[in-house]
């Protein structure tokens, strides 16, 4: 069985040569010309000396370029690494350094930043420059690029590769919302099982047949995803090549603009919007307000990989009323942990509910699964595929993967309950909780409710340092335009909500709430502001 990933697309290809495949900034290719573009971009790699196990950075933003440089990568057994492009200089430093990187595709717009890394990097020893619609045209080319142009038009476009392996890896490299980015390594089959649709989605089975989704894909009609989230992260990478694994068609976008957004919407009419929580999902539900759209394709908006608040999730419904709205739960170390359904009006606690499924797990600090019925809380953990382990890091595998219930598993830093109908909802990440006065305050809970006030945009929930209770619970917001602050009614609300204990008592007014690439929030940027200035409102 051939479960890796270029195989897998390879029989979309070949089931469905002449169908869309991919759809940006204008241009469309079909999955034969995909496929023919990534055949001639592996052979030049092959030439240059890249195979089996070499790490390939691809630093670029969404484009048919970036999917023609993983494809390349995966047709040769080599693993790209999608590079997260708002790097600083010496986060692109570290995580070129950890990640083995070999060769670089990366497009022009990078490359002033790319050049002050280079010389620190000498492992790093092929260069292919990709035209950008992004770039100023100023750069300054990199000594020894060879242009993407040209390596597509001297390249073999018939594939001729060797057998590939199921245990060939893939990683991802995750920052998660601290600490430095750590490379999460998969086997191709235990991603594919529990991101890209080597799972039956209604019975949780295994898929046994390598065709089954292209051969279901080539009987239907396609479907159209509009995949907003950067490809340098799982919430889009995984779903674009579970599409193209079933024969549909994908929308993107090199740079989130939301009034944009709708723009591509009317025009190229998606059944499916993939967002990233309220990163994506306010300023989109607030650029369709703005004016009349056209949005009567859609039928699921998908988000995943951070919060989608309720208070965001019914702007949708009042919207959009026909329209589905799934929340999805997982990371790049879990995969796939489940789904939930939103309702309108249904109050939201904590993140989303994840139903009951073997797969996914409430373990104590002992390891042991906590039943249903035990209203016990602990920690969120994912059974069956999961990955190999951290690139590079022992120590912190050590940590996360672990043995339970006689298996190997990966133990998250979530914070979940069990719930009687062995459903799980979750709370929160555990680095994430404030503990003031001997009580655990999850931050998620109290942002969910925090931006659900009719004044605020957006929010981070944080600790911060008190002399009576340790830590309070202490919230950087972003104010609607046009909107002065009111403190006693944001209280007023939360308190309503809330236990006394978990309500904000220091308010920091900003521009602009930061978040990372993905859209999870930023508690590094959040604490440094709030560390480096003095709060706008204080609850004494």
């Amino acid at each position: 069985m051939a479960y890796t990933f270029a195989d897998l697309f390879e029989h979309s290809v070949d089931a469905m040569p002449d169908r869309l495949a991919l759809i940006v900034s204008g241009e469309e290719v079909t999955y034969r010309e995909l496929d023919e573009r990534a055949n001639r971009l592996a052979h030049h790699l092959y030439g240059a000396g890249y195979g089996p196990g070499s790490h390939i950075g691809i630093h670029m933003h969404n484009a048919i370029e970036t999917m023609v440089a993983i494809i390349a990568a995966f047709k040769l057994r080599a693993v790209p690494l999608t590079v997260n492009y708002r790097y600083t200089c010496d986060e692109l430093q570290y995580l070129y350094d950890n990640a083995d990187l070999e060769a670089l595709v990366f497009h022009r717009g990078y490359a002033d930043r790319i050049a002050e890394v280079l010389p620190a990097t000498p492992r790093i020893r092929h260069l292919i420059s990709v035209p950008d619609e992004l770039a100023t045209g100023e750069e300054a080319p990199l000594h020894g690029e060879v242009p993407y142009e040209d390596v597509l038009a001297g390249g073999n476009p018939e594939r001729g590769f060797g057998e590939r392996s199921p245990d060939d890896h893939y990683i991802f490299y995750t920052g998660g919302t601290t600490g430095r980015p750590k490379g999460v390594v998969w086997r191709h089959e235990d991603i594919w099982r529990v991101l890209a649709g080597g799972l039956d989605f209604y019975t949780g089975e295994p898929v046994c047949d390598e065709y089954q989704q292209s051969r279901t894909g080539a009987q239907g009609e396609p479907m159209r995803w509009v995949m907003l989230p950067p490809l340098i992260h799982t919430s889009a990478f995984m779903p674009t090549f579970n599409a193209f694994f079933s024969g549909n068609t994908v929308v993107m976008v090199p740079k989130f603009d939301a009034a944009h957004v709708w723009d591509v919407v009317a025009r190229y009419r998606p059944q499916v919007m993939v967002i990233t929580g309220d990163a994506m999902g306010r300023p989109l539900i607030e650029a369709y307000r703005e004016r009349d759209r056209d949005a009567s394709s859609l039928v699921v908006v998908a988000s995943g990989a951070a919060l989608f608040s309720g208070a965001v999730k019914d702007a949708f419904f009042e919207a959009l009323p026909d329209l589905m709205i799934s929340d999805s739960v997982g990371s790049s170390e879990t995969g796939f942990g489940g789904i939930g359904f939103a309702t309108k009006g249904a109050e939201q606690r904590g993140g989303p509910k994840v139903g009951a499924n073997r797969y996914s797990v409430v373990v104590d600090d002992d390891n042991r699964i906590l039943p249903p019925g035990s209203g016990g809380e602990g920690w969120l953990a994912k059974l069956g595929n999961v990955p190999v382990g951290y690139h590079n890091d022992p120590v912190r595998t050590a940590e996360i993967f672990r043995e339970v219930d006689g298996g190997r598993a990966v133990v998250t830093g979530d914070r979940a309950r069990i719930e009687d109908d062995g459903s799980i909802t979750l709370l929160g990440r555990g680095n994430m909780v404030v503990n003031t006065g001997g009580e655990k305050v999850f931050a998620e809970e109290v942002e969910a409710v925090v931006k659900a006030h009719p004044d605020i945009y957006d929010a981070i929930v944080i600790g911060v340092p008190d002399e009576r209770w340790g830590s309070r619970v202490a919230t950087v917001l972003c104010l609607r335009g046009g909107v002065d602050p009111d403190f006693e009614s944001v209280e007023k609300h939360t308190r309503s909500h809330l236990a006394g204990y978990k309500i904000p008592r220091s308010f920091w007014i900003v521009d602009e709430v930061i978040r990372t690439p993905s859209g999870k929030p930023d508690y590094g940027w959040a604490k440094n502001h709030a560390a480096t200035h003095g709060p706008d409102h204080r609850i004494d």
